[in-house]
């Protein structure tokens, strides 16, 4: 087994023994950070929790409230790759193939320019362990190439941190990694 899958398969564990339920105040170094920007120009991706991840739909209802459009991740089954559909709370998901919700692929695509990204693990110099599929890292290194100024935002529990992940020339390093610490 290799390094990443042992690790995956450790943080996966750990992840689901020490999930907790997030407060709302979790996302306010996350809402500081959005309010540098003009919301008119936010294009903003999030994800839909699942498998123990933090979960982000309190979130949803924030930035609702403040009416900050937002898109989510779906996958495009024809050639394993990911685009973002705008989606706005409580509008209808269906479940693809590895058990997620996603919008309808139908609904208008969008091109964000902040990423919040679910981990299984992270460490202190910004690298993420996902899943292994590279749907974030492929996307990404992808639209970095186009526009340097995207900020990625890792979303983990602190317990999340691993002291140096090993990385490959396809990881994509986070600008932040967002915790119930704050923001790293």
């Amino acid at each position: 087994m290799k390094i990443k899958d042992k690790i995956r398969k450790n943080y996966s564990s750990l992840r689901k023994k020490k999930y907790y339920e997030i407060a709302d105040n979790f996302y306010l170094p996350l809402i500081s950070l959005i309010k540098k920007f003009s919301i008119k120009n936010i294009k903003l991706a999030l994800y839909y929790p699942s498998n123990y991840e933090v979960n982000t739909i309190p979130l949803f209802k924030i930035l609702k409230k403040k009416k900050i459009k937002f898109s989510l991740p779906t996958i495009i089954s024809t050639n394993n790759k990911m685009k973002f559909i705008q989606w706005n709370y409580l509008d209808p998901l269906k479940v693809n193939r590895f058990g997620m919700l996603e919008p309808n692929i139908s609904s208008k695509t969008i091109k964000p320019n902040i990423f919040l990204i679910p981990l299984l693990a992270y460490d202190n110099q910004k690298n993420r362990l996902g899943y292994g599929k590279g749907f974030y890292d492929n996307f990404l290194n992808k639209y970095l190439k186009k526009d340097k100024k995207l900020i990625t935002i890792g979303v983990a529990f602190s317990f999340q941190k691993y002291n140096k992940l090993p990385v490959s020339k396809n990881d994509v390093k986070l600008n932040y990694i967002l915790t119930e610490k704050g923001m790293v």
